[in-house]
């Protein structure tokens, strides 16, 4: 997450997985009747606001902003447990957990709230590739707020502050912090750990969202037609996220998330538009928000992404009518 300036603020997020998850982005309106895919116990709610997300496997939301600038990642956690359901209490698949989110709150705040009182239990299904969807959830807001939800052991822990501008995956949260505290004793002008790690791509981001001009470089936006301070905002986090890639053809047996980089997105909070930049594809191309229908009564659309679809500069006209994915059961 880079808080720059005018309050420009904009979150970028990696997805690096071990096979193509066949993503593609989808526009989803108010008013969608949903259900935590999980049988009869499951929670039901009515989308309060319209999203554009990006699926994975077509199963459920990876990733994703609101309408009003909310901002959902999901990524991989081995360590994740979320122990076993309640009697009488709700369940949702993790799979909609992140659309759970954007469907229903507005800023981060609103999402610690309502969160922290625990109104379901997350139920993790088998993902296609047969590995468990273990998964830990940040969110962030146009104000710049900040927070990380994880459960360990169980439990449900969440790390709330505008100063948590970077996560990655493994380890837990916590941990993840206690590096960052190691390493600010050292000059990471003259060292950053640079191997595929979870742990080193923490350090390397960590250090390079603050390296990077927290303000407009007019010389820099003169010499782009039509530049901007937040065109400029947006191409540096993509540079920080490639930087922090894993080339393609990387992968780990036994580590899903020791894996190439298959895609990278940007989201200017301020602005409210959707970036996606594909480690296959020769370009990268935007989505305003202001250019989308989230009327309720609204068709969902999609824009198909998967199998090699190349899309360039604004891409918001390309999306079509479609029926919107179901949810992976978390029976």
């Amino acid at each position: 997450m880079y808080l720059g300036t005018d309050n420009v603020v904009i979150t970028g997020r990696s997805m690096d997985w071990a096979e193509d998850i066949y993503s593609n982005a989808w526009v989803f309106p108010r008013g969608m009747e949903r259900d935590g895919a999980t049988g009869a116990n499951t929670i039901k709610w009515s989308s309060k606001y319209g999203s554009l997300i990006v699926s994975g496997y077509d199963a459920g939301t990876a990733d994703g902003m609101n309408e009003h600038g909310l901002v959902a990642n999901v990524l991989y956690l081995a360590e994740s447990d979320y122990g076993t359901p309640q009697s009488g209490k709700p369940t949702i698949s993790i799979m909609a957990w992140g659309q759970y989110v954007l469907d229903n709150y507005t800023t981060v705040s609103e999402v610690v709230d309502a969160l922290r009182a625990e109104p379901f239990v997350v139920i993790a299904p088998t993902l296609p590739n047969g590995k468990g969807a273990q998964l830990h959830l940040a969110v962030s807001d146009p104000s710049g707020d900040s927070a990380i939800f994880e459960y360990l052991g169980g439990k449900l822990v969440i790390h709330h502050d505008r100063k948590y501008q970077v996560m990655t995956n493994s380890p837990s949260f916590d941990q993840q912090l206690a590096i960052e505290t190691y390493w600010t004793g050292v000059n990471p002008l003259a060292f950053l750990p640079g191997s595929i790690s979870a742990a080193d791509r923490f350090v390397r981001a960590s250090f390079l969202i603050n390296a990077i001009p927290k303000q407009a470089d007019p010389h820099t936006i003169k010499a782009v037609p039509g530049g901007t301070y937040e065109n400029q905002a947006v191409a540096a986090v993509l540079g920080v996220m490639r930087s922090v890639s894993t080339p393609l053809g990387i992968t780990h047996p036994d580590k899903p998330n020791l894996a190439s980089t298959l895609w990278r997105t940007a989201y200017d909070q301020k602005n409210k538009v959707f970036y996606f930049d594909s480690a296959t594809s020769p370009n990268a191309f935007w989505v305003p928000l202001s250019s989308l229908d989230f009327t309720k009564g609204a068709p969902v659309k999609k824009l198909t992404m998967a199998g090699g679809k190349v899309y360039a500069g604004d891409a918001s006209s390309k999306f079509v009518t479609a029926t919107a994915f179901t949810f992976a059961s978390g029976h």
